[in-house]
């Protein structure tokens, strides 16, 4: 006897699946676009948390400041204050380098720097801002594509030093 497959029901009419899948592309829609490869958005590029406490400082891409305010309130631009969980700051020179001490300082144990600078550039590099962060006893994780224009490195607190 002969099998007789059943035709596949029409697409989008097939349950729950379907459903999830356009809300999913609903969502999408309004989410940031994604830079790079990674089809991520920014924020979770960088692991922002709903409710984290994050200080934004020098980073001349101020649609950051937009983005953040959509997962948390929590966002210093100034001067980060006392057990920030996410720092990111803006790199154009090797003067703001220094300021990864006092920064270190600021951010909990488990916490993180980002340093942001602008990609292509001579003066300042991933290398440069490695070497100070290593110099400052911070070790670098992740590299991403912050923007078209600027490249980000996440620095932390060794375990060992936590």
């Amino acid at each position: 006897m002969p099998r007789t497959r059943a035709k596949p029901a029409p697409r989008g009419t097939r349950g729950a699946g379907a459903a999830k899948r356009a809300r999913v592309r609903a969502a999408r829609t309004d989410a940031p676009p994604a830079v790079g490869y990674s089809k991520r958005s920014r924020l979770d590029k960088l692991g922002v948390k709903p409710g984290m406490r994050v200080a934004v400082l020098g980073v001349p891409e101020r649609d950051i400041l937009r983005e953040l305010r959509e997962r948390t309130v929590d966002i210093a631009e100034a001067r980060p204050r006392k057990d920030t969980q996410m720092i990111l700051l803006g790199v154009e020179s090797a003067a703001a380098l220094r300021r990864l001490g006092t920064l270190q300082r600021a951010i909990r144990r488990d916490g993180a720097i980002w340093a942001v600078w602008p990609k292509g550039m001579k003066h300042i590099s991933e290398g440069m801002i490695r070497d100070a962060a290593i110099a400052q006893g911070l070790a670098d994780v992740k590299v991403i594509a912050f923007s078209e224009a600027l490249s980000g490195l996440k620095l932390v607190i060794p375990l060992a030093k936590r």
